[in-house]
């Protein structure tokens, strides 16, 4: 499995927090040769071991298996600030406050960036009482689709879901000034300001 915990990233943990391979040992009572081999990669830590040494090293388990620790920096939830994560395998989408370690099919996904339009990713948003009718002139094949549109403020974030052979459109209760995101399956996240 090429997703285990590695022994790069123990003695980076390690060495960051400033423990010896005794000092580390010691916390998880085990000895400092059995660290030092993990370290050079002549075993791994038994699954056991997994959340005490990740709580010894002062990280979140995933960051054992990811080799680094994302830290969310929007500490005031403030959902403008959303990102989203999409699966290449199964095509699942992820919404979250901040930024994160999301995983979906065995693969550490990277938040998506938000891309201006273009093109046939033009997204139309007009309003329609008191929603907004959001469309765009997109293919819908499973081969090239709008998966997600999306619509967030400050306060909410509603999404919809689409699926091919539906038409590229959705509608939101509007609630003020916010960002319309549209995820194509090819090409990525566009977002309108609206």
């Amino acid at each position: 499995m090429d997703s285990y915990v590695t022994g790069n990233t123990i003695r980076a943990l390690r060495e960051k927090k400033g423990y010896t391979q005794k000092q580390l040992a010691d916390l998880i009572a085990v000895s400092d040769k059995t660290v030092s081999k993990w370290e050079t990669l002549r075993g791994l830590p038994d699954i056991s071991l997994l959340e005490p040494l990740a709580a010894a090293l002062g990280v979140p388990l995933a960051a054992l298996f990811s080799g680094e620790n994302v830290v969310n920096a929007n500490r005031s939830a403030n959902l403008m600030r959303s990102r989203f994560y999409v699966c290449p395998v199964c095509g699942n989408a992820i919404w979250a406050v901040g930024e994160c370690t999301a995983s979906c099919c065995g693969v550490t996904l990277p938040p998506l960036e938000a891309e201006a339009p273009n093109g046939v990713h033009e997204i139309r948003v007009e309003p329609v009482e008191d929603e907004w009718l959001v469309t765009l002139d997109h293919p819908m094949r499973k081969d090239h689709s709008i998966s997600f549109l999306a619509y967030v403020t400050g306060d909410r974030a509603q999404i919809v879901r689409l699926y091919p052979e539906q038409e590229a459109q959705a509608r939101f209760f509007r609630r003020g000034r916010g960002q319309i995101y549209a995820c194509c399956n090819r090409h990525g996240l566009f977002v309108v300001r609206v």
